[in-house]
């Protein structure tokens, strides 16, 4: 029986509006079952709304706000970037780092996803590394090496002292917004050899301890499926978690 953490989280990327992120936030706490831990990502300018519908619904400290992005330096001249101090303002109290489409989309190197990851945790909140190969990087056999690679960049300088904020989510590029989610074999597979890495990052006890949530076209038909493997510890959930009934579902299949 797993004794880590189980995470279910929405992303809800660049999607909902001023008037629709807080009627789905309160649906979100109004629906998901007790057992498993839920976090929403909002995008940055829905943080207070949503901040506030879930303290309307009673769910503050039930349901965590999150946030898809951060930048590593806390203030100066970064036209269109947003400090750690900001999003604690706005209630957030986790942060992805290396999202896929940060990096595929918008070219971040390993290198920043690490000082992204570094400077989340190093501010007292719990961070969210993201890692996957893509399509290609898989069918030459190289999912493994990409994502030991991104695995090391991304927690070059954090040590076992800060690993109890850190999560991991697995995010097969190939997977995301496809429809094709990889196979629960795939996914142990993935979700083990991740977890023998940060054990030579972090020790075995932290990294027995660190929740690994699996992320790329997770609905409620295969959640189950999914986090029934022994490594694979929640779900970092996209298009689905757009839709109260279904999202709710998919937590309730990690909350077992």
């Amino acid at each position: 029986m797993k004794s880590r953490e189980t995470i279910v989280g929405g992303n809800w990327k660049m999607n909902t509006t001023l008037a629709g992120a807080p009627v789905l936030a309160e649906g979100v706490a109004r629906a998901v079952p007790g057992g498993v831990s839920v976090a929403v990502f909002p995008p940055f300018p829905f943080l207070l709304p949503v901040r506030d519908a879930l303290a309307r619904a009673g769910a503050a400290g039930r349901v965590a706000l999150g946030a898809q992005d951060a930048y590593f330096e806390p203030k100066g001249a970064f036209t269109g970037e947003v400090s750690l101090d900001m999003l604690r303002e706005c209630g957030v109290t986790l942060v992805l780092a290396g999202h896929s489409e940060r990096r595929h989309v918008l070219g971040e190197s390993d290198e920043l996803v690490g000082r992204k990851a570094s400077a989340i945790l190093a501010a007292g909140m719990r961070c969210v590394l993201c890692i996957g190969e893509t399509l290609a990087e898989r069918e030459s056999g190289r999912t493994q090496g990409v994502n030991e690679r991104q695995l090391r960049a991304g927690l070059r300088g954090v040590g076992p002292s800060n690993a109890e904020r850190l999560v991991i989510a697995y995010e097969p590029v190939w997977a995301i917004g496809t429809g094709k989610a990889a196979t629960p074999t795939d996914a142990r597979e993935a979700h083990g050899h991740i977890r023998s890495v940060l054990g030579e990052l972090l020790g075995g006890t932290a990294a027995e301890r660190t929740p690994i949530m699996y992320g790329g076209s997770v609905t409620a038909a295969n959640a189950a499926s999914l986090m029934a493997q022994p490594d694979v510890d929640g779900a970092l959930v996209g298009g689905a978690s757009l839709k109260v009934d279904e999202f709710s579902a998919i937590c309730a299949a990690a909350a077992g």
